[in-house]
């Protein structure tokens, strides 16, 4: 080839024997590179005699063998030999296999004749006929193999030149070939500390040398809530990058490349991606760099660039192109450095003289294949590489022209690299210029065809209003909004009107568009019942339903909320037909995959969300708000007459004569009934009526399956029983959700500072304002008898003549939870035997002002008779609000005997108003989604005082800012309730201490603080021993992150009952501490364990992380780990917002489990 001739025994890889388990040719390498490093090599006998083609060939075969299994031609050996090849240069191995190849090639490459080592290069890879001309194919498989051939080739021709990072073959040190490994890592991407480990080699003691080199190349990122803290390479390390580091893997390499590219388009640079300056040879290696300048590597250089000129795809690929750019670039580069070093005289490498010269007669000499394939568009992306090799050509004949390079040679040869850069510019200008053209006459024609569609439908325009042109508000709107903004009153005979507004939403699945209508086909959205313990104040104490009835739960929910029924969303809707659909074919199919049952609960009716993947157990019709005009001028006629006595009165006899026609209906059933039965109570029995009544909503009946699903769900997990839509308890659990529900959001946006108007996600918007309206429905499903019997029981605690032997006190109910339920269920009292009522908006109003004072009140007293703290008294004249107070308190005290001395009215007024402010903010959350009134915008902003927000709460439910007034307005009710509210026993033993009772506000629930150091809670592990067991036995300490208890996890001494089943501590720990969730941290795994059920739960990051921002799960590390403020956190948010069964559903439908684990033994 090229006049030069190579004696060499025949050998093909693909057909004669070959092995990639080379020891003594690897021995030798490493061997020969210490012998040079100290000089050894000059005393041995006569080195220059060793036959290096020989030693070259057994390394030079495996390499080959590597390359060839790239180019697919060994597949039918399987993954035997690939699992083979991807170890020889994979970073536990390629120390001793693949580097030591290269060392041995490189030995060669110095001593041997550079043709004569190009000539077998080629043999070996069996392209030396395709090279030399002398065959050709049309075999589409067999030209691939060839570009997949050539590509390899000349990357290991890259690689003997350029990587020059090996003490001994180049005067470099062992840290410096370490700080080059982390600097091409961190050019792929950011990586974490722990990533840069298991990608480094080892020497002899395990170690990396990475902490020495790490501060010099790369800065570190702390991380943020979640993934890990990163290191980011330096800028002033990135003109070391080099694309083709031959420990990239191929992924790595085009990650990087990619990488770079992009930094370089965001920096405005040229995407050029040049070889950088290597380090010098060390001189028994410096020879090698004569494989660049000689006559075989010009022939090959301009064999690749010829096929790409030619434009016969088939023939070249866009890497082989990319990698003899790169060989030439490496020639320039070393040609340029001699000669800044010496005198053109002394420079014997000439490559860019060959390059020029040779085949410049027939146009094909590498400088003009160049220049000609520039202009490609095929390969347009090595277009900047192109430019910057004709730069160097320029500078190097620059430098070539004079005996010594200068300053003003400097300056010269800079000129045309300028010249280029400014060609480039312009080009670039004049293209953005051009694209800038071309919209505007694109708009310019827009606008045309929009003036041309506005004329041709003149009428249409004329008629719309003005306003819906503009989009600006007109007088009459500016003054509406006035209007508005004054009666921002949720309740009462001066509430606002409720506005019109059309809600047109999408399905999910079928994507067709559906106004949601109370007479269309229902619209859903998906939901997630669970029982819950957020909010509970006396952990590990979950009510329970008596068998004989005789028990209070769930009619009244306790203070401590010892267990709710939260109701969340993820905001997805559906048709309820698709739904339907949907639910039927997931069900289907999630039976046949394998351990379905610890993903989703297909007995309880789970399914996973079609779009989110969140966990859900059913859905939740969506019913608008009716629009409301309100009557005030009826409202203050009414108003006149309905006072609290008298709207008490019409209650009362309301009442009774419901109880008494469902005695004679019983009667008459019986064959023994009579007239008269309720006597003198009959003329008033239908007064109530006499106030406004309307028909109630009707819904379409695909609305009312959609209400009765949603019912039958919320009252089965709530109670977990058995599915039963004719229980009398149904509509009762539909309130008690809505009321916790909201609850849980307050209770959030409080965690966080937030307003409770404008700062939900929408998600809980859309599924606070559907539980509402879906509670408000719930009594038109239900027995009408039924709700009137929740009411009379509920009212009982307020007007203690309704109340039964079991009604509770005032001090043994959550007043939310009893508004809530007295105003869903109160339109069942305007129920008629041969017509179905339901009051008028008035009388609505009328009946949701007395009720929220007389709960509100109720709640004050509640307030005040548990607290013990009072502030101390406040400076300053006394108030009207502080006198108020003072009264009340000197009025309860004698009532109840217990009398605080010294107690001024100011502190008492400051304690009640604090206690009270979470049920009042639950309050306007409710009236908001059930009547639609737009709330004061001070409810919308976090810099009002809290004496502002105080005020605007108070307006918007119809209060006086001074509560206390309410004692004082109502004084003639309340001097008759007041005896009975706390003359109850239970008042009493409450008061003597007997009995334990909740202080206001409630004591907001957060995990338990752990300490900052992980060593702290490695000692407390240590010194664990499990109650039940007596041996020394090694046991799992595990730590309830709810209430702190240390449990013993995975250990058969600790095995308790379950429902009949036997479980491990943490499952039993969980059914009681978190009604059946749990957040575990398992010591010494440092993992988080969180659980759904007896079957369900997934490991989640600890929040403890290392000097470096990253997590050590099963602590295989062993850094020193520090408690993270921020993750802990989010693990806080993530149980508060209930979003534990959604984590567990996510990360279980990732994970491919083929042996599941026993979350029920933890």
């Amino acid at each position: 080839m090229c006049k030069h001739i190579l004696h060499v025994q025949p050998y093909k890889v693909s057909q004669d024997p070959v092995s990639i388990h080379l020891p003594i040719s690897r021995l030798f390498a490493g061997l020969y590179v210490l012998l040079c490093g100290t000089g050894v090599i000059e005393h041995l006998d006569n080195p220059e005699s060793y036959d290096f083609t020989q030693l070259a060939e057994h390394p030079l075969r495996c390499i080959v063998l590597a390359a060839q299994v790239s180019a697919e031609m060994w597949r039918r050996n399987g993954l035997s030999l690939v699992s083979q090849v991807y170890y020889y240069q994979d970073v536990k191995c390629r120390d001793e296999m693949y580097d030591k190849d290269i060392i041995m090639l490189q030995m060669a490459a110095s001593k041997m004749d550079p043709n004569h080592f190009l000539m077998l290069v080629l043999l070996r890879f069996e392209l030396f006929e395709y090279f030399n001309g002398s065959c050709s194919s049309k075999d589409q498989d067999q030209l691939m193999q060839w570009n997949r051939l050539t590509e390899e080739m000349l990357y290991l021709l890259i690689v003997i030149i350029g990587e020059r990072y090996v003490p001994g073959i180049s005067r470099v040190t062992k840290e410096e070939v370490t700080m080059r490994e982390v600097i091409h890592l961190l050019c792929i991407e950011p990586m974490a500390h722990s990533s840069l480990v298991k990608s480094l080699p080892e020497n002899e003691n395990y170690e990396t040398g990475l902490e020495a080199v790490i501060s010099k190349v790369a800065t570190f990122k702390k991380p943020g809530v979640s993934g890990h803290g990163r290191y980011e390479v330096k800028k002033d390390r990135l003109i070391e990058f080099n694309p083709f580091f031959y420990h990239y893997s191929k992924s790595q390499h085009s990650k990087a490349e990619e990488s770079q590219k992009k930094r370089k388009a965001k920096e405005g640079s040229e995407k050029a991606l040049p070889p950088p300056v290597p380090p010098a040879f060390c001189p028994d290696f410096s020879n090698i760099v004569r494989l660049l300048s000689c006559d075989i590597i010009v022939h090959i250089l301009r064999h690749v660039l010829q096929r790409a000129a030619e434009e016969q795809p088939t023939h070249w690929t866009e890497a082989m192109i990319q990698r003899a750019l790169h060989l030439i670039g490496q020639a320039l580069l070393e040609e340029k450095t001699q000669l800044e070093a010496c005198t053109v005289e002394e420079v014997t490498f000439d490559f860019s003289l060959k390059a020029r010269l040779i085949g410049s007669e027939q146009d094909k000499s590498v400088f003009y294949l160049l220049s000609k394939i520039k202009t490609l568009p095929s390969i347009d992306a090595q277009k900047d590489m192109i430019m910057w090799l004709l730069q160097m050509f320029d500078i190097i004949k620059c430098l070539r022209e004079k005996s010594s390079p200068t300053v003003s040679m400097a300056t010269e040869s800079a000129k045309p690299e300028e010249s280029a850069q400014d060609k480039e510019k312009a080009e670039r200008k004049r293209k953005a210029e051009a694209a800038k053209l071309h919209r505007k006459r694109i708009m310019a024609q827009m606008s045309a065809m929009q003036k041309n569609f506005i004329e041709s439908n003149k009428m249409l325009y004329d008629n719309m209003p003005e306003s819906g042109i503009q989009g600006e508000p007109t007088p009459a709107a500016q003054s509406c909004a006035v209007k508005q903004k004054e009666l921002c009153i949720a309740i009462g005979p001066q509430r606002g009107s409720t506005q019109a507004e059309r809600e047109v939403l999408t399905c999910i699945l079928c994507q067709e568009e559906q106004d949601v209508l109370p007479h269309a086909p229902a619209m859903v959205l998906t939901v997630c019942v669970q029982r819950s313990t957020v909010l509970t104040q006396c952990r590990g104490k979950i009510p329970t339903i008596k068998a004989d009835g005789s028990g209070t739960y769930p009619l009244f929910t306790p203070p401590n909320l010892a267990i709710g029924t939260h109701t969340g969303s993820c905001g997805h809707v559906m048709h309820a037909t698709c739904w339907q659909k949907y639910f039927e074919a997931d069900q289907n199919t999630t039976r046949s995959r394998l351990h379905a049952e610890l993903i989703i609960d297909l007995e309880n009716g789970e399914y996973l969300c079609p779009l989110c993947k969140s966990l859900c157990n059913t859905v939740v019709p969506l019913i608008p708000l009716e629009p409301l005009s309100f009557d005030y001028e009826n409202a203050g006629i009414i108003g006149q007459h309905l006072t609290l006595p008298h709207w008490i009165q019409v209650l009362t006899s309301r009442i009774k004569g419901l109880k008494a026609l469902s005695q004679e209906n019983d009667l008459i059933a019986d064959g023994s009934g009579s007239s008269g039965v309720y006597g003198d109570s009959q003329p008033d029995f239908r007064s109530i009526l006499s106030f406004g009544v309307q028909e109630p909503r009707r819904f379409s009946d695909s609305i009312t399956e959609m209400l009765v699903v949603c019912a039958t769900t919320v009252h089965r997990v709530g109670l977990r029983t058995a599915p039963n839509e004719l229980c009398p308890l149904v509509p009762v659990m539909a309130w008690n959700t809505c009321a916790f529900t909201i609850h849980a959001i307050e209770n959030v946006l409080q965690e966080e500072d937030k307003p409770i108007f404008g700062s939900l996600q929408n998600r809980q918007l859309a599924g606070l304002k559907a539980i509402v309206q879906f509670a408000a429905s719930q009594r038109l499903k239900c027995s009408q008898a039924v709700v009137q019997r929740h009411f009379k029981d509920m009212m009982g605690v307020l007007l203690p003549a309704m109340s039964r032997n079991n009604t509770p006190s005032i001090l043994e109910v959550d007043f939310f939870h009893l508004l809530v339920g007295l105003v869903l269920s109160m339109p069942s009292l305007y129920q008629e035997e041969a017509v179905d009522l339901e009051p008028s908006s008035v009388s609505a109003a009328y009946n949701h002002l007395y009720i929220f004072h007389l709960v509100t009140m109720a709640h004050m007293l509640q307030v005040l008779l548990t607290s013990t703290d009072f502030p101390p008294a406040a400076d300053g004249e006394e108030t009207e609000e502080a006198r108020a107070a003072a009264e009340l308190y000197t009025t309860v005290s004698k009532q109840t005997g217990r009398l605080i001395p010294d107690l001024s009215g100011s502190s008492v007024a400051q304690r009640v108003k604090k206690g009270i402010e979470p049920f009042l903010r639950c309050a306007a959350l409710f009236f908001n989604y059930l009547t639609g009134v737009h709330p004061p915008e001070e409810l919308f902003q976090t810099s009002v005082t809290s004496q502002g927000q105080m005020e605007a709460l108070c307006s918007y439910l119809a209060l006086p800012f001074n509560v206390f007034q309410l004692f004082q307005d109502y004084r003639d009710t309340i001097s008759l309730l007041l005896p009975r509210w706390c003359g109850s026993p239970a008042v009493a033993k409450a008061l003597k201490g007997k009995t334990q009772t909740v202080s206001y506000p409630r004591r907001r629930n957060r995990l338990i603080d752990l300490p900052e150091d992980y060593s702290v809670l490695l000692n407390q592990a240590s010194h664990f021993q499990c109650p039940k067991s007596t041996d020394d036995e090694r046991k799992q300490p595990t730590l309830c992150l709810f209430c702190g208890v240390m449990l013993c996890s995975q250990s058969s001494c600790c095995l308790s009952q379950l429902d009949g089943e036997k479980v491990g501590a943490c499952t039993a720990h969980a059914a009681t501490c978190g009604a059946g969730v749990g957040m575990f941290l398992r010591i010494r795994e440092c993992e988080i364990v969180l659980m759904a059920s007896k079957s369900r739960g997934s490991t989640y990051p600890a929040p403890y992380l290392d000097d470096y921002g990253e997590t050590d799960p099963h602590l295989g590390r062993g850094n020193p780990l520090h408690l993270c403020p921020e993750r802990y956190r989010k693990l806080n948010q993530l149980w508060q917002q209930h979003c534990i069964l959604e984590e567990i559903a996510r990360s279980l439908e990732v994970v491919n489990v083929m042996f599941p684990f026993e979350w029920h033994m933890l």
